[in-house]
């Protein structure tokens, strides 16, 4: 994935990637400024990121926005536009998933970080879906942070990493012993990284091959609707087993 070995952070996984990622960054950001309130999510993202920033919003005072989705379940770029220009300075953080866990569609990462970084705003990308699958460069992509797990790619359960560049806004959610650049302290699982890494050596090579312009997924399945609303009545708030099998979180 074109990552420093100092931009890893190991987890137990994508779901403790994930929640680092929305909460460790909204935390650190508002501390250094309290504006910074809303975290925008597309629709569609795991419930690991969804609930993470429900989480935030229920009781550490974010606003939730939830970003709109076409019929494919691709991400509506100029809402994403509008949110951040209407308030630049209350936005914490954005989180797009690089590829959807249900369709497969894949996500205008490179529109997502133009907007974003255009007024400083931090770019989180869960690629659990991608990496192995398609081409996923994390230096090239320009994300500050990219949640990745090895059991995705044929590794162990239970190890995944959160690749973050140096120099992110990440306040730890555990304490202790300061391992992972003090924002994941608890002694490693050296076996199961070490595993990970020999699962993630097939990515590399898909990582190299040219990523086909304007690639997406092919239409949803009847009666499945990214497109979505409020939370409560859209399609994938039921948690129904995932297409790829794996228990629904």
């Amino acid at each position: 994935m074109r990552a420093r070995p100092s931009e890893v952070v190991l987890t137990s996984g994508g779901t403790e990637s994930d929640n680092l990622a929305v909460i460790g960054t909204y935390r650190a950001r508002r501390r250094a400024d309290d504006r910074r309130r809303r975290v925008l999510v597309s629709s569609i993202e795991h419930h690991a990121v969804l609930d993470a920033t429900e989480a935030l919003a229920a009781h550490e005072g974010a606003e939730a926005v939830l970003l709109p989705v076409d019929r494919t379940g691709r991400l509506d770029v100029a809402a994403l536009e509008a949110e951040i220009a209407r308030d630049p300075a209350s936005v914490a953080l954005v989180s797009v998933m690089w590829a959807n866990n249900e369709v497969g569609t894949l996500q205008p990462v490179d529109d997502v970080v133009r907007l974003a970084h255009a007024h400083g705003v931090p770019v989180h990308t869960d690629a659990v879906q991608a990496v192995g699958q398609v081409p996923v460069d994390f230096a090239a992509s320009g994300v500050d942070l990219l949640t990745v797990t090895a059991h995705k790619l044929g590794g162990p359960v239970g190890v995944g990493a959160l690749v973050a560049v140096r120099g992110a806004e990440l306040e730890p959610l555990v304490h202790g012993g300061g391992q992972e650049r003090g924002v994941r302290s608890g002694t490693l699982d050296a076996a199961s990284a070490r595993a990970f890494a020999v699962a993630a050596e097939p990515g590399r090579r898909v990582a190299a091959r040219p990523r086909r312009p304007g690639a997406r997924a092919a239409r949803p399945a009847a009666g499945r609707r990214p497109g979505g609303g409020a939370r409560g009545g859209a399609w994938w708030a039921r948690r129904s087993t995932p297409r790829c099998g794996c228990p629904a979180t």
